[in-house]
């Protein structure tokens, strides 16, 4: 999912791609595993490596690690509505399947991960002197780690221009995220353009 943001940026608009959310939800109840992958051969569990169960879906394309607890976690969906539709799709293949589920998922967002293009370059070192909450040591990070406090989000900024958000809960917090610093960017001349 692509969109682009604010119209009234300087210079270019940064578009914006999400590109995983992570889901964690519960149906408050216990699942056996085993008896899970006996019905199920491609559903992948290893307890003796990790102790969740691994149900991959085609469409939409996702995981979703279940625990023998009814906790499962989905990571993997495009959009916050595919992490939700990924959840519920698992249980009702579970019960098609004969595994004996009562109640219907209780599925919250965790994180959105979004990958954006600025269309500019920034001046790193310039920011992490002007930018407040953020670190940059390019001897052992590339980019520059600013952290966000409302919304509470994380941007990984790098001097292509290009950002990695982190931390975000719900997709209009992306856009909020994005749309503060690059006008903060922009605000502080950090920004150049081809």
């Amino acid at each position: 999912m692509c969109w682009e943001a604010n119209e009234n940026m300087t210079q270019t608009k940064p578009i914006i791609a999400i590109v995983n959310v992570v889901a964690s939800a519960t149906i408050e109840q216990k699942l056996d595993l085993v008896d899970i992958t006996k019905k199920f051969p491609a559903v992948e569990y290893h307890p003796e490596q990790f102790p969740g169960a691994v149900f991959r879906l085609k469409s939409p394309k996702t995981a979703t690690l279940l625990f023998g607890s009814g906790k499962m976690v989905c990571t993997g969906a495009k959009s916050q509505e595919l992490a939700e539709t990924a959840v519920f799709e698992v249980v009702k293949i579970l019960r098609k399947g004969k595994i004996k589920i009562k109640n219907d998922p209780i599925v919250s967002i965790q994180n959105i991960v979004s990958s954006i293009n600025l269309g500019g370059k920034v001046n790193l070192e310039q920011a992490a002197r002007t930018l407040p909450r953020s670190m940059y040591e390019p001897e052992q990070f590339p980019g520059l780690i600013h952290r966000m406090l409302d919304p509470k989000t994380v941007i990984l900024i790098f001097a292509s221009g290009k950002l990695v958000c982190v931390g975000a809960k719900l997709e209009k917090d992306v856009h909020r995220s994005v749309n503060q610093i690059h006008a903060l960017l922009e605000e502080k001349d950090l920004m150049v353009y081809d």
